[in-house]
């Protein structure tokens, strides 16, 4: 069963009234309510507020990395453990194809259900999932492979175990090895993106976000919390942090935008997977249009530029 949204309810509604008419056998009907369903999603879609696309970045039926891992690649292997400690399943990393090009995708899964949600720690990396993900792209550079990666996490793993096993210089880690690489990187946050734990397989050639993905420094309810000390204000605070792929890009945050269906990835996962694939291809292709000294001096560039600001004259 398909989940729905509350400001999704009428989209519900004529979905539900087409199957009728599909069961009535009713063409001529479910031909005008088809009609019907197209201009509602227009208009509920293209005027979305950050918290709606909030909601939509959390969405329990949004493809994981794992679905689009297994929509996207072909002859794939996937690579475990960091070779210090053990396995973390809220890290994946694939060996395999996407079109006719070798990649070594990484990603970060939240899991599905009690059972799977616990195995993957809900998303949260610890420290030997970093540790993994950066032996996995080491590895790429080794054998002249691109790298993927898809970010969805609600932050890392603030656990006792997690610190003690040094957390901070783990994802520290990442990001200085992953600025060196010298193998094209691609980075897509695919539904949300907190914090640190999204920064550690976030540096990359080319930085996106899908349609639908939000991207921030603290999740809306630890800003409401902090800030007003009122867990009600969740709304004001994601519009205050500016976390979707609109004002990031705005920003200059982030490189492109990855337009995913207009109706969502949670609805129409397949449509997703082939923009996340084009995306890739195609950033792909430019980047290699590059000399690698001209493709690492842009990343550099890119990566020391961010946050940078001009102050306006004092009147």
């Amino acid at each position: 069963m398909a989940t729905y949204l509350d400001f999704e309810k009428k989209i519900k509604q004529i979905q539900e009234d087409i199957i009728a008419a599909e069961v009535r056998h009713d063409e001529h009907a479910a031909e005008i309510l088809q009609r019907d369903l197209e201009k509602e999603v227009e208009k509920t879609y293209k005027n979305l507020t950050p918290y709606q696309e909030l909601q939509l970045a959390r969405h329990m039926d949004r493809p994981y990395a794992l679905d689009y891992i297994n929509l996207l690649m072909r002859d794939k292997y996937e690579i475990h453990g960091d070779r210090h400690f053990r396995d973390d399943a809220a890290i994946l990393c694939y060996l395999g194809y996407i079109g006719e090009e070798r990649v070594m995708v990484i990603g970060e899964q939240k899991g599905r259900g009690t059972k799977n949600k616990i195995k993957r720690n809900f998303g949260m990396p610890h420290p030997e999932g970093y540790r993994k993900a950066l032996r996995a792209a080491q590895l790429a550079e080794k054998f002249g492979i691109p790298v993927l990666m898809l970010i969805d996490t609600p932050g890392a793993y603030p656990g006792i175990g997690a610190e003690e096993r040094n957390q901070s210089e783990a994802i520290a880690r990442n990001l200085l090895e992953l600025s060196k690489l010298n193998v094209p990187t691609i980075s897509i946050v695919i539904g949300e993106g907190g914090s640190g734990g999204a920064l550690a397989i976030g540096v990359a050639d080319k930085l996106a976000m899908m349609r639908y993905s939000v991207f921030s420094v603290i999740s809306p309810e630890g800003c409401s919390a902090i800030l007003w000390n009122d867990p009600t204000k969740v709304e004001s605070a994601t519009k205050a942090l500016k976390i979707t792929s609109e004002d990031l890009k705005q920003l200059d945050l982030i490189d492109d935008i990855v337009d995913e269906p207009l109706i969502g990835a949670h609805r129409d996962k397949e449509g997703a997977a082939k923009a996340i694939g084009s995306y890739f291809l195609e950033s792909l292709e430019a980047l290699r249009a590059m000399s690698s000294e001209e493709r690492m001096d842009k990343r550099y560039r890119r990566l020391t530029g961010v946050g940078a600001f001009t102050e306006a004259p004092l009147r």
